[in-house]
């Protein structure tokens, strides 16, 4: 298949290589243009091409019969793994290209414009793999990483249970010491590419007696084909219908002392710790989604007529256009700068919740406007909005809920420390 990775120096953003004389503006004429935003440079706008014409080769001309299926194809996640797609971040020893966060939120952005939400590779990449880089030990690393960097590992993350979604410290799964063993107990739910996982983190309670919940937590590998471990039907969802959900179940699994991701105990820690980057995901891909049906409903009512003119002629027509583009480029203006937060390692907790909420919220008005802009036709499948429409309903549910992000938030405000 074709080769889309253009080779090039990869020396990523730099100030003599700021697009201060390139842009002056928030946003571009068309918010999906390339070459128009500050964060990026030369190298990341070629990136981005080869990324989205992947995409567009790739993923696009499959989605629909991925719908069906209710899955992708392993098929796409070792061209992306071969394209360098996967783990965009992660070291060139371990499989990954040694690319920067800007480069990544590129393949996050760029999943968004193409309106294909079926791959799962933002949470295997930007989610999945940090943990195990960041806590795992060298031989989880060496055995693990460039695997799932060749996308011929695929993995999972599953905190949520039937009981425990938002709130962690609510988790029931159990994993207790056998020797130098631990025997897993428990199931989850809802968690994504779990149909498909070769490789599932499952956070699970190991200390009962902790003085708190988040003191007894702790993280495991959990391998496909192990005794005891059984995934349940790929889940109905009324959105991201080619992104395989499922059901987790544990039975007297047997891990052994090496299954332990980090510390015993410290999982909760770790979570905390990663949270903000899953936040910042879903926010950088709530205001790309935006963008795409401004543009999608900027195309349509210059075509569409009524009333003897084109719709976009109409003046409610217009100034609905003109606060949509408004508020998605203070969404995409606030979402920059908090790249630059995190890219800085500077993105705390809270600006992250603020980012996740505020941004998916968005994502939500934008869907809804975009829809009844496009009238009737917007409610048939068949139009890019209706998917888009659908598929933007979860963003304030996953991750946190939105009300649990506004608590986070809130915390930071009252609290006298």
């Amino acid at each position: 298949f074709t080769t889309y990775i253009i080779s090039w120096n990869y020396t990523w953003l730099t100030p003599s290589k700021s697009r201060d004389s390139l842009s002056k503006c928030t946003c571009a004429k068309n918010l999906m243009d390339i070459g128009t935003r500050r964060i990026f440079n030369e190298d990341h706008d070629m990136f981005r091409q080869s990324v989205r014409r992947f995409f567009q080769e790739e993923v696009v001309p499959h989605h629909k019969e991925w719908e069906k299926a209710g899955q992708v194809s392993r098929e796409v996640w070792e061209k992306a793994g071969e394209q360098g797609l996967l783990g965009v971040m992660v070291p060139e020893d371990h499989g990954g290209i040694g690319g920067d966060l800007f480069s990544a939120a590129i393949t996050w952005e760029e999943q968004m414009y193409s309106n294909c939400s079926g791959p799962g590779f933002s949470l295997h990449s930007d989610i999945v793999m940090p943990y195990i880089i960041n806590y795992g030990s060298k031989k989880q690393i060496d055995r693990f990483i460039p695997q799932m960097t060749a996308g011929k590992c695929i993995s999972a993350i599953a905190m949520t249970e039937p009981g425990a979604g938002s709130d962690l410290q609510g988790v029931r799964t159990y994993a207790k010491r056998d020797g130098s063993d631990w025997i897993l107990n428990g199931n989850k739910v809802f968690i994504t590419n779990g149909w498909m996982s070769d490789l599932v983190v499952v956070v699970t309670v190991t200390n009962r007696e902790a003085k708190t919940a988040a003191h007894g937590i702790s993280l495991f590998l959990v391998e496909n084909g192990m005794k005891g471990f059984q995934k349940g039907r790929k889940l109905e969802k009324i959105g991201l219908k080619a992104q395989d959900t499922a059901e987790l179940f544990f039975e007297d699994v047997r891990l052994p002392a090496d299954a332990l991701l980090g510390e015993p105990n410290k999982g909760f820690y770790y979570l905390m710790n990663e949270l903000p980057q899953e936040r910042l995901i879903i926010a950088t891909m709530a205001v790309s989604s935006c963008e795409f049906m401004f543009e999608e409903t900027r195309k349509y009512v210059l075509q569409r007529k009524a009333f003897g003119k084109t719709v976009a002629h109409l003046q409610t027509v217009q100034h609905k256009l003109a606060e949509l583009k408004t508020e998605i480029c203070v969404g995409r203006a606030f979402v920059d700068n908090c790249l630059q937060l995190h890219a800085e390692k500077r993105l705390d907790s809270s600006t992250a919740s603020m980012a996740k909420f505020w941004a998916s919220d968005l994502q939500n008005r934008v869907a809804t406007q975009c829809l009844q802009l496009h009238g009737g036709w917007g409610y048939m499948w068949e139009y890019p909005i209706a998917k888009a429409f659908v598929d933007s309903r979860v963003q304030p549910i996953y991750g946190g809920s939105n009300e649990i992000m506004k608590e986070l938030i809130a915390r930071t405000i009252v609290s006298q420390k």
